[in-house]
């Protein structure tokens, strides 16, 4: 049984144990609905990680933050409307202006302490898959997300315990497959050097490589939140100043360049606001060796920012096993109310939950795609791309998984899926292969991911529906 039908099937258990609760069975009722909602992904970080910035890249426009310390929440909708909830429960809805310096939201008089949460309402195509929660600084994840892209500039010690602090349930702690690290001041690494993100990305595998890292998070991440924003919002006015910089004299740009004071007292200060002193550096040598558009800057901009990196781990990791996150979410929150609120029936529930965990094939997946981007394990060059496409990196249908791109017949898939099989069972069982543990681990994970597929095609054929 997979994952999402075995969790539906507990809680439609646990509301005929507590059909006598009106609160929890409101409780878990609310669960069931939030499996039909979209994926919701908080970003979490200390203050000054630049949480609003990133959140600001993602959706391509400057629309955070509304309050520096309110949690706002931004989804998918036909019409731009704003609404702040105060910490009496009322509504209101709060007016919005667009302008070339990005959306101005009038907070109609209303202080931070009135707020008890904003939800913005925008039709934004990084919403349609998934809704962002800006968090406040140093907050826990709410049990409302489902996944969590925490922002650190440095991974220090308050980072990791801030994430540890989310895996405090035993279903959090067997499944660590929620949480995105991502260094997010990647600019900043190195003195600011056009060069800071080739940095950023060695110092982020080394980071993943740490036990204290991986065991909290899929993976790590650089990403300059500057630049990347800098890169979706780049006016044809600033790309002009822009030029006009990067054709000056390359003694006197030199001087400009050596620190922030120096180019901000140049009159910069503006530029410098937008795309901080590394993505000047480099949006002025970009400009110099060819990208003379503004459409050819922001590209470039927006591959060098690490966003693409970024938007690749989202929907790897997060969008694509929406079900399994969203069915763990409400795991951890079914663990709680069957510990917290004994009574006949609910030892039995959470015996059951814990196997389902447990047997959760789901997760090893996801753990074994984070630790082969990491390069944690390694087979040669055409196995790893097998293994990661076999365990539903490049897709999770029988198809995707096989590498097919046309039309099949069934005898087709299973011919192929009956050859993956074979020849994983021989790399995980035998020891003339000379596999590391780690190795045979990963194998066993992969040939469990075929024998999953044989049994969905077994069950197509058996009721006649398309896999």
């Amino acid at each position: 049984m997979r994952l999402e039908e075995a969790t539906w099937a507990l809680l439609q258990e646990t509301l005929d144990v507590y059909r006598d609760d009106p609160r929890v069975s409101a409780h878990v009722h609310h669960q069931i609905t939030r499996l039909n909602d979209p994926l919701r992904i908080a970003v979490m970080g200390q203050a000054k990680s630049g949480k609003s910035t990133l959140v600001n890249a993602i959706l391509g426009e400057e629309i955070a933050p509304v309050f520096e310390n309110v949690l706002t929440w931004y989804h998918d909708g036909p019409t731009p409307l704003i609404t702040a909830y105060t910490v009496t429960g009322a509504a209101h809805d709060l007016p919005a202006t667009r302008s070339a310096a990005g959306t101005r939201i009038d907070l109609a008089g209303w202080r931070a302490d009135q707020i008890r949460d904003i939800v913005v309402q925008w039709p934004i195509r990084a919403l349609r898959n998934a809704s962002l929660v800006d968090t406040q600084p140093e907050a826990p994840p709410t049990s409302e997300v489902d996944a969590v892209l925490y922002l650190s500039r440095d991974v220090r010690a308050a980072d990791l315990d801030a994430l540890q602090q989310a895996h405090l349930s035993s279903v959090a702690r067997a499944a660590p497959v929620s949480t995105i690290l991502v260094l997010s001041r990647a600019d900043e690494i190195g003195g600011g050097r056009i060069d800071a993100l080739l940095t950023a990305r060695q110092l982020a595998r080394r980071h993943h490589r740490d036990p204290r890292v991986s065991s909290v998070s899929l993976g790590v991440v650089p990403v300059s939140g500057l630049v990347a924003l800098a890169s979706r919002v780049l006016s044809e006015e600033d790309f002009e100043r822009l030029q006009g910089i990067a054709f000056m004299p390359r003694p006197e740009l030199d001087g400009y360049l050596l620190s922030a004071d120096r180019f901000a007292a140049a009159g910069g200060g503006e530029l410098l606001e937008r795309f901080g002193l590394h993505g000047v550096r480099l949006a002025t040598t970009l400009v110099r060796t060819g990208h003379d558009t503004r459409a050819k800057l922001g590209a470039e901009l927006a591959r060098r920012s690490g966003l693409g990196e970024l938007r690749e781990a989202l929907n790897q990791y997060f969008i694509e096993r929406r079900d399994v996150l969203k069915a763990r979410s409400a795991l951890i929150v079914l663990e709680e109310l069957l510990r917290n609120d004994s009574r006949p029936g609910a030892a039995e529930l959470l015996a059951r939950l814990e196997r389902v965990i447990a047997g959760a094939h789901e997760f090893a997946e996801l753990r074994l795609m984070a630790t082969l981007r990491a390069a944690e394990v390694t087979f040669d060059d055409d196995l790893n791309a097998e293994a990661h496409r076999l365990i539903g990196g490049n897709g999770g249908s029988v198809a995707a998984r096989l590498g097919l791109e046309h039309e099949a017949s069934d005898a087709e898939l299973w011919a192929l899926c009956s050859e993956a099989l074979i020849r994983w069972q021989g790399l995980a069982e035998d020891p003339g292969f000379g596999f590391e543990l780690a190795q045979q681990r990963a194998a066993r994970v992969v040939v469990r991911s075929c024998e999953g597929l044989l049994a969905e095609l077994s069950e197509a054929r058996r009721f006649g529906y398309a896999r």
